[in-house]
């Protein structure tokens, strides 16, 4: 090792030969995903041209010199390709080993991720992997030595090298042009592989939208909201926001695992044909309590108006947000009452990390043992299903489906562990759901309270299908399993309510989460200048 460190120190390089090395290993060999999928593009191409295939990674080597090349500056040369190579490998390893790209949403969670969730994706593996394919380059960059020229020498030396690279680019542009159009029209997700670039992109821009604009001025979209309700009786509404869970891995919705064992008798509606507006926590969770839609949902716009739960809030109902993910709403709950479960590892359902799910319910029987008010608005976030490490959702009691995979480097277990162990972390919510009803029905039994339950994820997840795992892609091109969500309903009072003709119609019907506010306000019987009625599926329904 000795020898191999002092034969670095000795090697003397100029800083036009250390950038294109550098180059060399980000464009070929980081950028693998990048190539493969846009060689398999090419490839599917009926006659496609052998030469265009050929070109690729000569264009994208000329197009990273040009990125690096101008800032090869003294002093500043080694620091910033060290850090392009270290970042380049954190990328290409969630890429190879989760699916994962890196783009503006995907930058979004990255910011808001807590250090317990980020500690989840580190392994064995993915430490093995950081050092080969980025620590080791980045050292060899860092050891060896690089001489500079006087400075219009230097200077000219860099755009002797800038011109080159511009030239072979723009050859390979006007030779294949109509390949890389037609390529890239049909593909249009390749670009969200090129490492680090599409990242850095994304990373600028959400730096200038978060810190950069000015706060808009807060808009009250009602501010006299009411309770339509004709009866005295007090209400209690529950809402459980699911973490993580795809619709068809529900038994409620076909599934031919048996991932719903506790529900599946309690006369709960599951509306099988639900799907997302992002596909991740952080763009979903705020969009489907926004007056916004999916087709103009800005995170700016939202965060700067009253959300469902506000308008339930100034309407009088005593509306509190209980969490098991880390405690992080994303800004709905900012103007209500908020608990965050501890992660104190003397309990016996947390490991001073994370906590089982089944936690949740200790807060909502104090709760309901206290109702002060005539609607309660409660809403359980859990962590349900999220990823990797799926095996730290679940007790072991509740180890239904075996073998499964009991580690966070998924792409190191065989498909039947890794859904098995998904299914566990289902099973394990529909399990939380069903004490969650009979906490419910209790207090109907007894105080005679009118009792109603929504249960919704936020997004879905992939499973190595197709060699994708997670969540987090371009919605855009997300496969189904990231977005299609389930949602279930349930109410002490269901039969005399509704149509069950008409709720097993509706239920079958495709739905976005652009329903779920006016769905809160119909639950919550909440009359509204701000509910659409017609954007209600239950409203059809009730008798």
């Amino acid at each position: 090792m000795n020898k191999v460190i002092l034969f670095f120190k000795n090697t003397t390089v100029t800083a036009n030969q250390v950038v294109f090395a550098s180059c060399c290993y980000i464009a070929l060999i980081l950028n693998l995903p990048f190539l493969t999928k846009t060689s398999q593009a090419i490839i599917e191409v009926e006659n496609y041209n052998v030469f265009f295939l050929c070109s690729v990674p000569l264009f994208l080597l000329n197009l990273t010199v040009l990125f690096q090349a101008p800032l090869a500056i003294k002093w500043l040369t080694k620091p910033i390709l060290i850090l392009t190579t270290m970042t380049s490998a954190l990328i290409f390893y969630g890429t190879v080993s989760y699916g994962i790209v890196f783009d503006y949403g995907m930058v979004q969670n990255s910011f808001e991720t807590d250090t317990a969730e980020a500690l989840s994706y580190l392994n064995f593996y993915a430490v093995l992997f950081f050092a080969i394919f980025g620590l080791l380059p980045a050292g060899i960059i860092y050891l060896v030595n690089i001489t500079y020229k006087p400075f219009f020498q230097e200077l000219l030396s860099r755009l002797k090298l800038l011109s080159l690279s511009f030239l072979c680019a723009t050859i390979i542009a006007a030779l294949f042009y109509s390949h890389y159009a037609s390529v890239g029209r049909n593909n249009k997700d390749l670009i969200g592989y090129i490492t680090p670039y599409k990242m850095v992109d994304a990373t600028q821009k959400f730096i200038k939208n978060t810190y950069f604009y000015s706060p808009l001025k807060f808009k009250t979209l009602d501010a006299t909201p009411t309770f339509n309700r004709v009866n005295k009786k007090k209400h209690v509404t529950v809402l459980i926001l699911g973490e993580t869970a795809r619709a068809q891995n529900f038994a409620l919705n076909g599934y031919d695992k048996p991932t719903n064992p506790y529900t599946k008798k309690l006369g709960v509606v599951s509306f099988s044909n639900m799907y997302s507006c992002g596909t991740a926590t952080a763009i979903s969770v705020p969009c489907m309590f926004s007056r916004l839609n999916k087709s103009n949902y800005s995170r700016r716009l939202a965060s700067a108006q009253q959300n469902a739960l506000d308008i339930v809030q100034q309407a009088g109902a005593d509306v509190v947000w209980i969490s098991n993910n880390n405690g992080s709403c994303k800004g709905v709950c900012a103007r209500i009452e908020t608990t965050k479960i501890p992660t104190y590892s003397d309990h016996e359902l947390c490991d001073g990390e994370y906590c089982y799910d089944e936690i949740l319910l200790e807060p909502l029987k104090a709760k309901l043992s206290q109702l002060d008010n005539n609607n309660t608005f409660i809403v359980l976030h859990m962590i349900g299903s999220h990823g990797p490490t799926y095996y730290r959702r679940y007790p072991q009691s509740k180890q239904i489906f075996l073998p499964d995979c009991q580690r966070s480097d998924l792409q190191n277990c065989n498909h039947k562990e890794v859904v098995n162990t998904y299914n566990n972390t289902i099973a394990y919510t529909d399990f939380v759901i069903a004490k969650t009803i009979e906490e419910l029905k209790l207090i109907t039994s007894e105080s005679d309270i009118e009792t109603s339950l929504l249960y919704i994820s936020d997004h879905g997840e992939s499973l190595g299908e197709n060699g994708v795992y997670l969540h987090g892609l371009p919605y855009a091109f997300a496969p189904k399993e990231q977005i299609h969500v389930p949602m279930i309903y349930w109410s002490n009072n269901m039969a005399s309510s509704f149509d069950p003709t008409c709720l097993t119609k509706v239920a079958k019907k495709k739905l976005t989460h652009d329903i779920v506010f006016d769905l809160i306000m119909n639950i919550a019987e909440v009359k509204t200048t701000t509910y659409n009625a017609k954007n209600d599926p239950l409203k059809t329904c009730r008798l």
